[in-house]
């Protein structure tokens, strides 16, 4: 069984950072990519970044590159997301989703989720 599970969500001033984690669990190969995604009331699942296990090799969106910073610690099983110059529209629930394949970001190709964390950026 394939688990996820956040941490690291809160309440941060527009300009401030957070640091998101993801702690993984149950997978047993070694080839498998774990995405960060965020949603707001409303609208679709939105691919933030992603990240190659085994290799290391990372994608963002474009709204967030060279701002956001997705890594990994193999021996930990966690994964990071740190978020810098936070603003006001990165506010969402954000997820980690993981599965067997290379990094994408597109939601619908990940069968396992962790339970979201909420990121609040406001003054």
């Amino acid at each position: 069984q394939l688990q996820l599970a956040e941490s690291g969500g809160g309440l941060v001033q527009p300009g401030g950072s957070l640091r998101l984690s993801c702690a993984t669990s149950g997978f047993t190969s070694d080839f498998y990519a774990v995405a960060w995604f965020r949603q707001v009331p409303g609208k679709e699942r939105e691919g933030v970044s992603c990240i190659s296990i085994s290799e290391g090799l990372t994608e963002y969106a474009d709204g967030v590159k060279g701002r956001f910073t997705t890594s990994r610690d193999n021996g930990k099983n966690k994964v990071y997301l740190q978020m810098n110059s936070l603003e006001p529209e990165d506010t969402a629930v954000y997820y980690c989703g993981g599965d067997e394949g290379g990094c994408r970001l597109w939601h619908r190709t990940y069968q396992y989720w962790g339970q979201g964390t909420q990121v609040t950026v406001s003054s």
